[in-house]
C-alpha cells in the first residue's frame, strides 16, 4: 500500500495544523520525531543528506512538517501533498 511519511511534532503549531487534516486517512503515515529517538535519528539523516532541506537549514528551520512521498521524494511543502498549510 502506498504512503506518505510524515516527519512531524505534536509541538509544533505548523504539524499539528495539518496532523489534524490526516486523521484516520491511510495514505499518511505519521511519525512524530519527538515521541522516539530512533524516528528521530532516522529524520536528522534525511535532513543532513538531502538538499531539499538546505533553504530551511540556511535560516536556521527545524524542517518540520516534512513529507517523503511514495517515490522517495521529500517536499517540505502541505500543498504538495494535498494538505492545506498553517495560514
Amino acid at each position: 500500500k502506498k504512503m506518505i511519511k510524515m516527519y512531524v511534532m505534536k509541538t509544533c503549531p505548523y504539524c499539528a495544523h495539518v496532523m489534524k487534516q490526516v486523521v484516520g486517512n491511510p495514505h499518511f503515515k505519521v511519525i512524530d520525531i519527538g515521541e522516539d529517538v530512533h524516528d528521530m535519528k532516522e529524520f536528522l539523516k534525511l535532513r543532513d543528506n538531502n538538499p531539499a532541506f538546505d533553504e530551511e537549514k540556511a535560516t536556521g528551520d527545524v524542517c518540520i512538517p516534512c513529507y517523503v512521498r511514495e517515490d522517495g521524494s521529500v517536499t517540505l511543502s502541505s500543498k504538495d501533498v494535498g494538505l492545506e498549510p498553517l495560514a
